[in-house]
């Protein structure tokens, strides 16, 4: 089955807790800390894998979670780090933030690899916090949280030629002419309800891909029929054979329609190089109408060809005049928007004070959020610690500004902790 569209969630390892201990030896009364690191959470990461077309595995599993690095342990032992988890696409895979709707990024090229979520770094063990001054600190963090993303994936196929037109035009029956590939094929409108691809040899070493585009009928711009789940496969081809079905009620139409709807869904659409080609020639009754066809594209200066995608008549010529055409075409990196997004960080010193009660306030923000979480907070000098850095970001000039009293109830994260002056 063929599966462009997908909704996936990931999320980056947490890092594994630093350890508060002493060391103990025999005859070594005063050790000193020597509590290990805790390892990094592994990160996920996407990565271009040439061999797949469709996204197909996203089908039945959409939740990709790396896993937690390992907690630091005594004699100064630091924990493992988890191994990356790397999620593989096919090239042309869109990313959007599933929540926002926001682009991220669009991976186009084979082994190509984005780090989208990174894993937490560990927290550092009791070692780190010795001074002259305390000798034997009871303190300790615990790892940095993962990220966690929803993503949205699309797929837009990759290659060199489309073959468009209106359904039931010979779209397929060409495809299988010029390629090994084995389309459903069949008498009737839409009998091809996903698009597929074909390899065609030019010569001994030259190849083109081409795409066999389900038929697009009027309105498919606006999302008709199955137009919008189509036609951004277009989008990343670099030529189009745009193929009429010779025994249509009038061919002409069909043309000027197709061109229509794809310079509605997208304008840079209608500029791609396209080559014409009336099918089914070895109809009597398309021969008799071919005189008029002809002298109609000609007062419109496109390139016209006729071919029978059924008896093979002209396919050869068809692709030949299609490839020289690609060889002319702009390469696909020159009309692409960027394939990353890169936007600023969360300052990690933001925070905002909020009221949610007489005596209930939270504390967001991403640094303070943080080292909530990766606070012991069984441990006093874990503790005294985050005071210190809640004093250093400014985070007690504004509570009291805001009017918190003595008794009250702030809230970070999923922590709770009661204000005394």
């Amino acid at each position: 089955m063929f599966i462009d569209e997908a909704e996936i969630e990931i999320k980056s390892g947490k890092g594994g807790d630093g350890m508060v201990h002493f060391h103990r030896e025999k005859f070594v009364p005063r050790g000193g800390p020597d509590g290990g690191d805790g390892g990094k959470g592994g990160d996920v990461i996407l990565e271009v894998r040439a061999s797949l077309n469709t996204l197909q595995a996203f089908r039945h599993i959409n939740h990709y979670f790396a896993k937690d690095g390992k907690n630091g342990g005594p004699n100064n032992m630091s924990g493992k780090s988890a191994d990356d988890l790397i999620v593989l696409v096919p090239p042309g895979t869109v990313l959007h933030d599933a929540d926002t709707g926001e682009f991220i990024s669009d991976l186009t090229h084979a082994n190509e690899r984005l780090i989208l979520c990174k894993g937490g770094r560990g927290g550092r063990g009791s070692q780190h916090f010795a001074t002259s001054r305390n000798q034997a600190p009871r303190t300790a963090e615990k790892g940095e949280p993962g990220e966690a993303k929803r993503l949205k994936l699309e797929l837009k196929l990759i290659a060199d030629i489309g073959l468009i037109g209106v359904p039931n035009a010979g779209k397929s029956t060409l495809l299988s002419a010029l390629t090994n590939a084995k389309p459903k094929i069949a008498p009737y409108p839409f009998t091809t309800l996903e698009p597929n691809l074909g390899v065609a040899d030019i010569d001994d070493d030259t190849s083109v891909v081409l795409a066999d585009i389900p038929g697009l009928i009027e309105g498919a711009s606006n999302g008709a029929g199955l137009g919008h789940d189509f036609l951004r496969h277009i989008q990343r081809t670099r030529v189009l054979i745009h193929l009429l079905d010779g025994l249509s009620n009038d061919p002409v139409a069909d043309y000027s329609q197709i061109n229509s709807e794809l310079a509605l869904f997208d304008p840079n659409l209608a500029k791609k190089p396209q080559i014409v080609a009336l099918n089914k020639i070895d109809q009597p009754e398309v021969q008799e109408r071919l005189a008029e066809i002809q002298k109609v594209m000609k007062k419109k200066k496109v390139e016209f060809i006729t071919i029978s995608a059924l008896a093979r008549t002209n396919t050869r010529e068809l692709l030949l005049k299609a490839a020289e055409k690609l060889s002319e075409a702009p390469a696909l990196e020159e009309t692409e928007a960027p394939m990353h997004v890169y936007r600023p960080k969360e300052d990690a010193k933001d925070f905002h004070v909020t009221r949610e009660g007489t005596h209930e306030w939270r504390l967001s923000g991403a640094g303070i959020e943080r080292s909530a979480s990766m606070t012991y907070w069984e441990h006093d000098g874990s503790v005294r610690r985050f005071q210190k850095i809640m004093e250093a970001l400014g985070v007690d000039e504004a509570l009291r500004k805001a009017g918190v009293q003595g008794g009250d109830t702030v809230a970070i994260g999923d922590y709770e902790l009661e204000w005394q002056e």
